[in-house]
């Protein structure tokens, strides 16, 4: 089964030490009468299943009782599973307090800004601050993996679940402690704390720690940024070390099971720390209607894969806990249903973007509770119907490949920088009305997955020797060190593009001293920004007002007609687009080619875009933000020049092309997201895995939702160079 990869650093890059393709589900013995239980397993070992979930939210059950434990349910539940031949990963259920804590140590619970302390009833209500709640968590984890630190049924566990996903901020005495406590450590001394807040201006100096308050959203006015910076630095060390404190009684009581936590919502976690080093491997729980309607970014291929991509970037390969399998709902939210074929679709799009494991969530719905119509594999009336079949068809495929599919990466020629805590919650701390780095970075994104580019996010600390491209977001904090690794990549003949306002600010948050964008960038790209302004957005009515968490979010304002009209024309080369959000003017030293103008009003003719030569490859200054306009430009003028092309050519819309490739193996996944049928064309020479015979070139049909995983031939034909390459 799966090994732990605990020697594995954190790479992009980087599979999962397994051989073993973990497919399953989520399951709930405790919420059916025990004569299900059989018939569970009978079903789950035909449908190919190996793996279930179980426990994340039974704590109740497991002790009743403070210091009193029964775990006769789940071993009884957990034998049937075992003999039927399915594995089980066991959850700490820690997301859930049973009442009898919360009521005995009401000290436990998260308390909103307005005093108001959460409430048993729901899930997520303790503090994990709180050093009674961490002592608790400790003895649950304790007892169940000393319980079941023999059972050959167990191969893992999953930390909690879904960290922060109903909200992480809590703002009662327990937190304003831990929080002092937090600064006295980073800072060491009040001086310290005083200058990195700057807390000269407003009066907002303190004379001590215990001085210290929590920054609550205007209260009049705005805190200072660097105060609200530091909070969520805090709110991430303190669910790491939560994570932490559960990671070491597991790694001590069997060293040979594996240990990972399912993302959701991805809120207040450092995923470049602690948090993940912990960790054999990341989980996340993907529900593509679901993001679909919330985000609305541009249907549910797009944004499915936009959520994985994100992902793969914090650690490398990761497994899917929760896979959509059905309608999702609870009392305020519901999804849209996949229609026949979609389900499985959905799957192998988690695994063309780097799931090296694949549980459909659930195994049957709830007929209580908040998620009554979260539907899952069986329906309420216990009859297997197309998600049965279809999650059937899927666990027999991905288990013949698993030896084609386990040990390969995804991927990229494109890479994104993403991944940095800091960057993240800096622009949050102050964002001005502007994009923050993922939603700039979403347009790029979306760009290459409606032309099939091999993209992807990446910090700059990982490895960027297999990328031939990397686009930095307009990072805020920049260091040194970073310098250094993108210069050694373009000097192997990569390209960079810097983002207008990257490096301006250093790692307190404050404005930098040096001119933007700082002296090592400066003198790589060959630029210094000699002013900067916003511009009108593109089709808005004037600028903005700031408001919601720490002014993270903006509301339009109507604006007079007069200084409505704040846009400027960009031109590169042939091209003409109206510049977004932002504008600088770029000093150029020499040896450095302007390759974009400012085209209009008063900037008319300063340089926009710079490129600069660096080994034998170059450096690129664009002095603003994307549009959808300019991502075209640059597709065309700079990053096809670089060498990033679709992996097909003249692909349909709607249908999706990813490769997952190790040194002696190369998987072509081409995926229809559409309810009709697609033809395809420009296929590549391989064997169809999904399917019957050889493609030799040509067209590939795939009906609605239908998928294909194409064997490479290891063979360069000169028609195939952009995938083969």
């Amino acid at each position: 089964m799966t090994t732990a990869s605990k020697s594995a650093p954190l790479s992009v890059w980087r599979p999962i030490a397994t051989d073993t393709f973990l497919v399953g589900s989520p399951h709930y013995p405790e919420h059916v009468d025990e004569s299900y239980w059989q018939r569970d397993a009978d079903r789950m070992a035909a449908a190919g299943f190996n793996t279930v979930r179980l426990a994340e939210f039974a704590w109740h059950i497991i002790e009743p009782h403070e210091g009193t434990f029964d775990f006769d349910l789940f071993d009884r539940a957990i034998d049937v599973l075992g003999k039927a031949g399915i594995k089980t990963i066991m959850c700490t259920p820690t997301a859930t307090p049973p009442r009898w804590l919360t009521a005995r140590y009401p000290e436990v619970l998260r308390v909103d800004a307005n005093g108001r302390a959460m409430s048993h009833g729901s899930r997520q209500h303790a503090n994990l601050a709180s050093a009674v709640f961490r002592k608790h968590s400790k003895r649950i984890t304790k007892a169940m993996a000393e319980h079941y630190r023999g059972n050959s049924h167990i191969i893992g566990w999953q930390t909690d679940n879904e960290f922060n996903t109903s909200g992480s901020l809590s703002y009662g005495p327990v937190t304003l402690a831990e929080f002092q406590a937090f600064l006295e450590d980073k800072y060491k001394t009040i001086a310290a704390l005083n200058d990195a807040w700057g807390g000269h201006f407003w009066a907002t100096a303190y004379d001590d720690f215990d001085q210290v308050v929590l920054p609550l959203d205007y209260a009049p006015a705005p805190v200072g940024p660097t105060h609200v910076v530091d909070y969520h630095r805090f709110l991430a060390f303190v669910t790491a070390r939560f994570q932490h404190d559960q990671v070491l009684i597991l790694r001590a009581t069997n060293p040979d099971w594996f240990v990972f936590h399912n993302l959701g919502r991805i809120d207040d976690i450092d995923f470049r720390g602690e948090f993940s080093t912990d960790l054999d491997f990341l989980g996340f729980d993907i529900y593509p209607h679901l993001y679909d309607e919330m985000q609305r970014v541009g249907g549910v291929g797009e944004v499915q894969a936009l959520h994985l991509d994100i992902c793969r970037g914090f650690t490398g390969n990761f497994i899917v806990p929760e896979q959509q399998s059905g309608f999702g709902a609870q009392p305020n939210i519901s999804t849209l249903t996949p229609e026949p074929g979609e389900m499985r679709r959905m799957a192998y799009t988690s695994v063309a973007r780097g799931a090296d494991g694949v549980m459909f969530f659930r195994w049957r719905p709830a007929h209580f509770g908040a998620e009554i119509y979260w539907m899952g594999i069986i329906d309420h009336d216990d009859i297997p119907r197309r998600r049965y079949d279809e999650a059937k068809q899927f666990a027999g495929e991905v288990t013949a490949l698993k030896d084609k599919i386990l040990g390969t990466h995804v991927r990229m020629d494109l890479g994104i920088a993403g991944s940095d805590f800091d960057n993240q919650e800096m622009h949050r701390s102050y964002p001005v009305g502007m994009p923050s780095p993922q939603d700039d970075a979403t347009l790029l994104h979306r760009y290459c997955y409606r032309h099939n580019i091999a993209c992807g996010f990446i910090h700059p600390e990982d490895d960027l020797s297999k990328l031939k491209a990397l686009y930095v977001p307009h990072w805020l904090k920049w260091t040194d060190a970073w310098t250094a690794r993108i210069e050694a990549f373009a000097k192997a003949g990569g390209t960079v593009i810097l983002g207008g306002r990257t490096g301006s600010r250093d790692v307190n948050n404050h404005v930098i001293r040096d001119t933007s964008p700082g002296k090592t960038l400066s003198a790589l790209a060959g630029i210094t920004v000699e002013e900067f302004g916003l511009l009108t957005p593109i089709g808005g009515d004037g600028l903005f007002e700031h408001g919601g968490r720490f002014g993270a979010n903006t509301v339009r304002k109507k604006l007079p007609a007069s200084s409505a009209s704040r846009q400027y024309e960009l031109k590169i080369g042939n091209a003409q687009v109206t510049a977004a959000h932002l504008y600088e003017l770029l000093n150029v030293a020499p040896g450095t080619e302007v390759i974009g103008n400012w085209a209009s009003r008063f900037a008319e003719g300063q340089a926009a875009m710079t490129s600069r030569k660096v080994g034998k490859g170059n450096v690129i200054y664009l002095g603003t933000y994307l549009s959808d306009a300019l991502v075209e430009v640059l597709a065309d003028q700079v990053l096809a020049p670089a060498g990033i092309v679709p992996l097909i050519a003249d692909i349909p819309a709607g249908v999706e092309a990813t490769i997952r490739e190790s040194k002696d193996r190369r998987l072509l996944f081409i995926l229809n997201t559409l309810g009709e049928p697609a033809s395809i064309g420009n296929v590549p020479a391989g064997k169809d895995l999904l399917g019957d015979g050889k493609i030799r070139g040509g067209k590939l049909s795939l009906p609605a939702y239908g998928c294909s995983i194409i064997e490479l031939d290891q063979v360069i034909l000169r028609s195939q160079k952009a995938v083969l390459s």
